[in-house]
């Protein structure tokens, strides 16, 4: 029989439903003893009328009183057919979620769960909808071992009711068979390897968005709970994807047997996270690519692979062009690295590659050997990924576009002449550097609205590679001036645009990384060619700590927004060694090699064209303005 507002169980006044389901109906209580509100699980008619399932269901609740953790909902008493349980606010967990937030709620679930089963207590009933996340960011996990406690004994042999029976009979199915393992859908005892599979379905379905198993109807569900193929695709390489696999083993000796190792192993990860290594083919393209191992405890980072070798916690692999093409030509201002990106899953990679004089945007899926090149991206700099990372939006012939990943022409978001890098929020924002400030934009297109303004007295000439921190509301840049008091990393923000902080002083662009338990995260930056990385507080953006040297030789361009490295959401590292700030000389020499004299000093030209009569050179000539660079036509003559 429902309950209405007023109604009272004990001392407890009922003040309103707050949900109802297979085990009954939950309301929220007024305790009148202790003045604080609870929650109030009431069993359904057909099972309070049974003498057993209500005696069961008593013992079962005075185990369940026993659990007192921060990430269980407490257990406060037993009033007839009711369970009095403590009242969590908060709201259920949603997918999908950044690798670093998943994991920080998989975290605090597993320990709830390994707090259970020390206890001898199975969930037997672990789903998105048994968790509360509390406004304070804690996780709380609610109905532990309810499925036990109404469940009628194992049965086995010819007379034993089936699992559709039971679950017809109890409503216990309707809803949660996604998450069930399959020893329990095909209606065997369970153990608490079982609330280990669920706990791995949940956390997939956190970093996904997506069910794992689902059907038409409970039947179909439970089918594939038995028999489908368990798809980790959408997981990035690594620790965390081998976790997953592990615990989604059907064989139970073959499943991970003790949910204590799969929070050593989410706690390990956020120290070190390591993607796991791709096969290796040669090419001509010096690439190294490494997986930097983060290390929380010490506030410092190994030491990443270069050129010359792997050290621990590191791999390395190449990067080939696709059949047809090549790497444009490492001569400023045709670097490869304005050219280059490394998608927020890690599961990505584009670059330049150039094919016929022209070069364009190339695919590159780290889980394949394979690159192909994205249709209509020519001559396109400074990518940027779409938090989705179905999209990379680019510069290219004086506008900012867009192409799916999947493929199609690219979108025109909007006009860009000078651009300087650009960043894409989950908020649908859209920032973009250049050399009159920073510019917002709706991820959609539109009008840029500016947000930064030059300041000249401070010999300021470029506002660029902005990059978005947690929240989207505040964001990071590099400001390039001649003055080495002003030019550095700031950070600033969408709410309040006049906000300007410098973080540190740097001649090239830093990049966030985000944390992974304490939510301390680190930030990546250059001196001189030596990559670093110190803690910093996204939150407070301030630096919590000393650098910590993560490779050296780096390469960086002419230009200090090119410096060659980028990081993922995941925790992978992508750089680049070698290159640095080359010199160049260009002169006359005669047909048969003779030096006959130099043709201009400067040594930063580009795109050069000889005379027909071989008497004058006609070129881009490029130079330093203000920590930036800047270009203009000119022309030499022989002698």
């Amino acid at each position: 029989m429902a309950l209405s507002t007023g109604d009272r169980i004990g001392a407890y006044e009922i003040v309103s439903l707050l949900g109802k389901g297979g085990m009954g109906e939950v309301y929220r209580a007024r305790d009148s003893k202790l003045n604080r509100d609870v929650a109030i699980k009431v069993l359904p008619p057909f099972l309070a009328g049974d003498a057993d399932y209500l005696a069961r269901f008593r013992r079962e609740a005075q185990t369940l009183a026993l659990l007192n953790h921060p990430n269980i909902a407490a257990i406060y008493g037993l009033e007839g057919n009711a369970i009095v349980m403590e009242l969590v606010e908060g709201s259920t967990l949603r997918g999908p979620l950044p690798l670093p937030e998943a994991l920080a709620a998989a975290r605090q679930i597993a320990e709830a769960l390994e707090a259970a089963h020390e206890k001898g207590i199975i969930h037997r009933d672990l789903k998105p909808g048994n968790v509360i996340v509390t406004p304070a960011g804690v996780f709380k996990v609610l109905d532990f071992g309810l499925a036990k406690a109404i469940e009628r004994p194992s049965q086995t042999g010819p007379d034993s009711p089936t699992l559709t029976m039971r679950a017809t009979e109890a409503g216990l199915i309707l809803g949660t068979a996604s998450y069930m393992p399959p020893e329990q859908a095909a209606g065997k005892p369970v153990d608490r390897r079982a609330d280990i599979w669920s706990f791995v379905v949940v956390l997939r379905e956190l970093l996904t968005g997506k069910r794992l198993f689902d059907g038409e109807t409970v039947s179909h569900t439970l089918a594939h709970v038995l028999t489908a193929e368990i798809d980790v695709s959408e997981i990035p390489a690594g620790p965390i994807w081998e976790l997953i696999r592990r615990c989604l083993d059907r064989n139970l000796k073959s499943r991970l047997q003790h949910i204590g190792e799969a929070r050593i192993a989410i706690e390990n990860f956020g120290k070190s996270p390591v993607a796991q290594p791709v096969a290796v083919k040669a090419s001509y393209w010096p690439w190294a690519v490494a997986a930097v191992c983060l290390l929380a405890a010490g506030g410092g980072w190994y030491r990443a692979a270069n050129a010359t070798g792997a050290m621990p916690g590191s791999i390395q692999f190449l990067l080939e062009s696709p059949a047809g093409t090549q790497f444009p030509p490492g001569v400023f201002p045709y670097y490869s690295t304005p050219g280059t990106a490394l998608s927020p899953d890690g599961r990505y990679m584009v670059f330049n590659a150039e094919s016929e004089g022209v070069a364009r945007l190339c695919l590159r899926p780290l889980d394949t050997l394979q690159s192909r090149p994205l249709q209509g991206t020519e001559g396109a700099g400074f990518p940027f990924w779409s938090p989705d990372c179905k999209s990379v939006a680019f510069f290219s012939g004086g506008k900012i576009r867009r192409s799916d990943i999947a493929g199609g022409a690219p979108q025109v978001l909007c006009d860009a002449p000078l651009p300087h890098g650009g960043a894409s929020s989950r908020d649908g924002v859209i920032l973009i550097g250049s050399d009159e400030g920073l510019f917002r934009l709706p991820a959609a297109g539109g009008i840029p609205q500016q947000i930064t303004q030059m300041d000249t007295a401070r010999k300021e000439s470029v506002h660029g590679i902005p990059q978005f921190l947690p929240g989207g509301k505040r964001f990071l840049y590099l400001i390039q001036s001649a003055d080495p008091n002003v030019q550095g990393i700031y950070a600033g923000s969408l709410d309040n645009p006049k906000e300007r902080l410098r973080i540190l002083a740097a001649e090239a662009k830093a990049v966030y990384s985000p944390g992974f338990d304490s939510g301390l995260g680190f930030l990546l930056w250059l001196r001189d060619q030596t990559l670093l990385a110190s803690p910093f507080d996204a939150a407070k953006l301030s630096l919590e700590g000393d650098a910590t040297p993560l490779a050296e030789g780096l390469e960086l361009g002419r230009n200090s927004l090119t410096a060659a490295f980028w990081t993922s959401d995941t925790g992978l590292l992508v750089y680049r060694t070698g290159g640095g700030r080359e010199t160049y000389k260009l002169n006359w020499l005669s047909r048969d090699g003779k030096l006959l004299g130099e043709a201009v000093k400067e040594n930063k030209y580009a795109s050069i064209r000889l005379s027909p009569d071989g008497n004058r050179v006609a070129m881009d000539l490029y130079t330093d303005r203000a920590g930036g660079i800047s270009g203009r036509w000119s022309s030499a003559a022989k002698g």
